[in-house]
């Protein structure tokens, strides 16, 4: 694998639309156990352990890494261009400065810039945060979401889509988010369009602290109001309603939708906040710059098996090691990311903006620009005091005239469908400014 400039996401001959349903393969327990394994061989992952050591340490994990998305290619002609970003970063926890590499898979849309980004951290830690040479398994935290990774290549290459797929493993996770910053900073001065971001980050364990179990669920933290908005445009937002409709919190509500059609799966818990109680991951940096990202997260936490050295004291065994993971569980948790992947890039992007007008009226009128790709649009309505869509019509114009649908007491929404039925999130309507 070797460091390459970033492609320019355009394919020379587009590729037809794939149809929105996940890939015919189901995510296979036995694979993801045998990555986790391999990504738990190579002693600890910590982002300042050796780079060029060719069997332990960060630099050999990214190099296997960055060699099975290569295999994946492979198997689908070459359909992944495998890639890896770099740069030196000094913070907190990097006072020297250390090397930041992303390994990066690009699996290429016929929408050019447009982008479905599904990522996870690779690299892992122990109780200090600045223990380099201590053995960091980091099964669960976190190459249970680098194995889901690869598992979505394996199957999502199979099909073609509208929206390059971003396949990505970030280094600096641990050190305070720094992969995810490079990554987040490239796409904004790329000029990507990114229509999705999913983090995956301890998704690999259904039992929890004090021996709770719940292999029927798994968090997807999403936040309502915009960490890129100002005041003003905060204030604008709880002036239309739309707390609960930012892009990230429309991707949460559509992955949940996407969740309960899968037969045998998992129910997503859609969690109102950006994360965990006073803690982040690697969506943050897209957030922050205003890209819809959210994080996948297991039901249950384990917090003996989280940053812990490896050892049993009294009675208490403490360490982040396969043997705690549920492989089942992860299958599943991997396919509603390859089912909402599936489905998000097979899709046209959303509606950039939708108005609605209406005041002293029992009409609203809502309004937003074409987007290519699509052949109709979905508005969808629910009154102020629901929480999901109750209402929904199918247009083909670029706007409409809601009769008897007061914009007093309803809020409104539209998605861009394609001819295949593939359909974005949906854009929260705002007030039309004069």
């Amino acid at each position: 694998m070797n460091y390459l400039p970033l492609i320019a996401l355009v394919l020379a001959t587009p590729a037809p639309a794939a149809a929105a349903a996940a890939a015919q393969d189901r995510p296979d327990p036995a694979r993801l156990k045998a990555d986790v394994e391999k990504l738990v061989s190579f002693g600890t992952r910590h982002t300042l352990s050796s780079a060029t050591d060719p069997v332990r340490g960060i630099g050999a994990a990214r190099t296997w890494a960055g060699g099975e998305l290569t295999r994946i290619s492979d198997k689908c002609g070459g359909c992944i261009v495998v890639s890896n970003i770099a740069r030196t970063m000094v913070s907190p926890r990097t006072p020297d400065g250390a090397n930041i590499v992303d390994v990066l898979g690009f699996q290429q849309g016929s929408d050019p810039k447009r982008v479905v980004i599904v990522g996870a951290h690779i690299d892992s830690r122990v109780t200090d945060v600045m223990d380099a040479k201590s053995d960091a398994p980091g099964a669960n935290d976190n190459a249970s979401g680098s194995a889901l990774v690869l598992e979505a290549a394996r199957l999502l290459s199979k099909n073609k889509y509208r929206a390059t797929i971003v396949y990505v493993l970030f280094s600096g996770e641990e050190q305070g988010l720094l992969g995810a910053q490079l990554l987040a900073e490239t796409a904004r001065e790329k000029g990507w369009t990114v229509s999705a971001m999913l983090n995956n980050d301890i998704v690999g364990n259904s039992l929890g602290q004090g021996g709770v179990r719940d292999s029927a669920k798994v968090r997807v933290f999403s936040e309502g109001i915009r960490a890129s908005e100002d005041l003003p445009a905060q204030i604008a937002r709880r002036g239309n309603g739309g707390e609960d409709d930012g892009p990230s919190r429309a991707l949460g509500k559509a992955i949940d939708g996407i969740a309960a059609t899968i037969p045998g799966g998992v129910d997503v818990f859609l969690d109102r906040r950006p994360d965990r109680f006073g803690r982040g991951g690697d969506h943050e940096p897209f957030l922050k710059l205003g890209f819809p990202a959210v994080r996948f997260s297991s039901s249950v936490e384990n917090w003996d098996a989280q940053h812990q050295d490896l050892r049993t004291d009294k009675g208490v065994v403490y360490g982040d090691t396969v043997d705690q993971m549920d492989f089942a569980y992860l299958a599943k948790v991997t396919a509603i990311n390859v089912a909402a992947i599936a489905r998000l890039a097979a899709a046209p992007a959303a509606p950039d903006k939708v108005t609605i007008a209406g005041d002293l009226s029992r009409d609203t009128t809502v309004r937003w620009a074409a987007i290519p790709g699509a052949t109709s649009y979905r508005i969808r309505w629910r009154r102020t005091d629901a929480q999901d869509w109750t209402g929904s019509r199918d247009v083909r114009d670029v706007q409409a005239l809601l009769s008897n649908v007061p914009v007093d007491d309803h809020l409104i929404g539209v998605s861009a469908v394609a001819a295949d039925g593939a359909e974005s999130v949906v854009t929260f309507g705002e007030r039309a400014r004069r």
